[in-house]
C-alpha cells in the first residue's frame, strides 16, 4: 500500500457498526488502512456516541494516542492523556421539562442516563433495555437519583414504539428545547440543543489545525448525519440507516467486511 499523496488531512470515524465488527474489535485490515492513512499525513479521530467510560477501554485496545469526540460530540478527549479537553453537560431542569412534555404525548417512557466526566456512571432505569456486552451500568433503584448529577445525556425507549417513531415523536414534541437522535438499536437520546458530532468534531479539529474540507468521515446511524453535513465527504456503511445513505457522498462495505479500509486503500493507492 502506497503511502503517497492521501488527499484528506482527517479521518472521522464512528465506533459502532462502523470502525468495530459486530464482535467489537477492530479487524488488522482497517487497523494497518488507518496507519498508513496517518502514516501519509492524516489525523485520526474516533467520533463516537459513546461517553468517554465506554469508549477508553477500545482506544487503549487500538494503541490510540490522539484526540477523540465522546458522547455524540459533548466529549472531546486526549486518548494518549487520558484527560477530558472539554465537557458539554445537559441542563437536567430542561431535560425533566422535555421528559415530562415527550410523556404526555406517548405515554410513560423507560429511561437511562449517562452521568458526565471520566467516569461517569450510565444509570439504568427500571424495564429499560440494555444491550448485553461488556459495558458496566449502575441500576436506578428511584426515579430521584437520575438527577443528582450533572448529565451528558439521557437515553429514552418506549414499551411500544421503535427507535425511529419514537425519536420523530420526541423531536416534534421537544425539538425546541433539546436535540433527539437515534444512534444505535434501542438508543434514541436527549442530547443539548445544538449539540452533534459535528460540533464536538469541529472543536477536536481545531485543536489540530484542520477543517471540515480536510476530513472524510465514516458512520452508519442517522447521529451521524450532521458529521457528514460538516465534512467535505461522508462514507457510509454497507449496514447503514437509510436516512445516513441518503446524504452520503457514497456506499462502503460494511463494518464486518472492512468498509473503512476499502475506501482508504482506495484513496491510499490513487
Amino acid at each position: 500500500m502506497s503511502s503517497g499523496t492521501f488527499p484528506y488531512r482527517l479521518v472521522a470515524t464512528d465506533l459502532d457498526g462502523t470502525l468495530l465488527r459486530g464482535d467489537d474489535t477492530v479487524s488488522q485490515r482497517t487497523r494497518e488502512a488507518l496507519a498508513a492513512a496517518t502514516a501519509a499525513g492524516a489525523a485520526h479521530i474516533v467520533v463516537t456516541g459513546r461517553a468517554v467510560p465506554w469508549t477508553r477501554h477500545i482506544l487503549d485496545d487500538l494503541g490510540y494516542q490522539g484526540l477523540a469526540v465522546c458522547g455524540q460530540g459533548a466529549q472531546v478527549y486526549h486518548a494518549g492523556e487520558h484527560r477530558l479537553l472539554t465537557s458539554v453537560t445537559l441542563d437536567r431542569q430542561l431535560a425533566g421539562l422535555a421528559l415530562a412534555k415527550i410523556e404526555a404525548e406517548v405515554g410513560p417512557l423507560l429511561l437511562a442516563a449517562g452521568r458526565d466526566g471520566l467516569d461517569g456512571d450510565v444509570l439504568i432505569g427500571e424495564g429499560y433495555r440494555a444491550q448485553e456486552g461488556p459495558l458496566p451500568y449502575v441500576p436506578m433503584r428511584e426515579p430521584s437519583e437520575l438527577w443528582a448529577a450533572p448529565l451528558n445525556k439521557i437515553y429514552i425507549q418506549h414499551p411500544t414504539l421503535g427507535d425511529d417513531a419514537l425519536a420523530e415523536a420526541a423531536r416534534a414534541t421537544v425539538g425546541s428545547l433539546v436535540d433527539v437522535v437515534m444512534a444505535g438499536p434501542g438508543t434514541v437520546e436527549i442530547l443539548p440543543l445544538g449539540l452533534s458530532k459535528a460540533t464536538g468534531l469541529s472543536l477536536a479539529a481545531r485543536r489540530l489545525g484542520l477543517r471540515a474540507a480536510d476530513t472524510i468521515a465514516f458512520g452508519d446511524m442517522p447521529n451521524d448525519i450532521p458529521m457528514f453535513g460538516w465534512a467535505a465527504h461522508g462514507v457510509a456503511m454497507a449496514n447503514a440507516h437509510d436516512t445516513l445513505k441518503a446524504v452520503a457522498h457514497r456506499v462502503t462495505a460494511s463494518n464486518d467486511d472492512d468498509g473503512i479500509a476499502l475506501v482508504l486503500e482506495e484513496l491510499l493507492t490513487g
